[in-house]
């Protein structure tokens, strides 16, 4: 086997390849024999089918397949002693001015791009910490009084208050004209909770049982509803019964019916602040990772391989058809999704992805054992059965490749906070969690 590798434009090379037609031939007889033994046609009993029979009906697959194994053998062996690093599959041409006796092949392929880091002492990173508030404990009871809840209807004589739930008849016109979706009958609702438009919900509020109205509501330009967004309809509602809430007493037996262990409401607290401190602490890195990579990304140069974006751009476009069956599209295995949408999302992971992998190599910031044990026990402990979700992660391969990367990624946001310029600040408790 004769090798030849060109230099072509940017990370694309081109390796040029021969092999001796009768190796191929060889080869090609060698299979077409084994293949006899086993291959059936009519007239001829199992193993006696003529050969002439046999390279007839398989000669022109069997080539093919010996073809394709023995330049892909070629190709990876001449990669190697050339040390390249190959980005993606190399794209395969038969050449026609092979020298007598031989077959020659074009591989052109890409490689992995060199990744030259900048000075990251001089990139200037934000760092934020956030702190568990006792308000923001205050509101996280509250919200676990609201899940536990009852109702209980109002006398008749009072009218509809906030958090007080509705039940209502309701009609909207559009210029004297009903519209999809604008008519509903023993609908409920909560006053102020943010369910219906504004407009909506005001005009409720002081109603009583059997009361009627009629009021306008200006839909949003924004709404949902493309075929009245932006419209005023006319409104007609009666009010069929209101129901005042009742929120339970935060004492010993509400502490006990969420399951803690001491049954006291300093427990309570002390369980929420310890769920929230964890949720922040989540939220936390992935905001300083994101800020993190953000600052790797510019600080690194470097060319990126087509065929790794063309390839991320798949697993995207897949991504996305597997989003469109969840939420019950029709054929959305095949819908037409065009690739540029995802490219520029695509070429910033596999840019990022890149300078990951070398921070990585050069400082040796791959995930230890002990890190991804203690990164799952971490994840485990919110929720209720922590060693049956630590074996579902240990159990599976895939699984554990997706911890690792998340490992890794810490490790690399680790060290570079490390080593950049660091401006910390304090992110209030509300600002994090409502965060994007």
């Amino acid at each position: 086997m004769a090798v030849q590798v060109e230099t072509l434009e940017k990370l694309e090379r081109r390796i040029t390849l021969t092999l001796a037609a009768e190796t191929i031939n060889g080869e090609v007889e060698t299979r077409l024999k084994r293949l006899s033994r086993t291959v059936k046609a009519d007239g001829f009993r199992p193993g006696k089918v003529p050969m002439s029979v046999v390279t007839q009906r398989y000669g022109y697959s069997v080539q093919y397949e010996v073809v394709n194994d023995r330049v892909g053998q070629a190709f990876n062996e001449a990669a190697t002693e050339a040390r390249l690093r190959v980005a993606g599959q190399p794209r395969i041409t038969q050449k026609d001015d092979a020298p007598e006796g031989q077959l020659a092949f074009d591989a052109t392929f890409e490689v992995y791009p060199e990744v030259k880091l900048g000075d990251l002492s001089t990139a200037e990173i934000e760092r934020v910490t956030t702190e568990v508030t006792e308000e923001a404990i205050d509101r996280t009871v509250e919200i676990l009084r609201k899940q536990r809840r009852t109702f209980g209807l109002r006398p008749a004589v009072e009218g509809a208050v906030e958090t007080d739930r509705v039940t209502i008849d309701f009609e909207g016109k559009i210029d004297g004209e009903p519209f999809d979706g604008g008519k509903a009958e023993a609908f409920q609702f909560i006053i102020g909770e943010g369910q219906m438009l504004e407009q909506f919900d005001q005009a409720v509020r002081g109603m009583k049982v059997g009361e009627s109205k009629t009021f306008p509501l200006q839909f949003p330009d924004d709404y949902q509803g493309k075929d009245v967004a932006g419209k005023e309809a006319d409104f007609m509602v009666t009010v069929k019964k209101i129901e005042a809430q009742n929120l339970p007493t935060v004492d010993e037996a509400f502490a006990k019916s969420l399951g803690i262990k001491e049954g006291t409401v300093e427990g309570l607290r002390a369980d929420v602040k310890k769920n929230l401190e964890r949720e922040v602490k989540f939220r936390v890195l992935a905001r300083n990772k994101g800020n993190v990579m953000e600052a790797l990304s510019k600080a690194a140069e470097l060319e990126i391989p087509n065929a790794l974006v063309a390839s991320e751009t798949d697993r995207l476009i897949e991504g996305a058809r597997a989003d469109l069956k969840q939420r019950g599209v029709k054929d959305a295995e095949t819908a037409p999704i065009p690739a540029e949408i995802f490219k520029p999302q695509a070429e910033r992971r596999v840019r990022l992805g890149l300078v990951v992998a070398e921070l990585v190599r050069t400082n040796k910031l791959q995930a230890q054992p002990e890190q991804l044990q203690k990164h799952i026990e971490e994840m485990s402990q919110s929720y209720e059965k922590p060693a049956e979700v630590m074996r579902w992660y240990l159990g599976d391969r895939q699984r554990m490749s997706e911890v690792e990367a998340v490992v890794i990624e810490n490790n690399v946001t680790d060290y570079v906070l490390a080593t950049a310029k660091v401006v910390d600040k304090v992110l209030p408790f509300d600002d994090l969690m409502t965060a994007s």
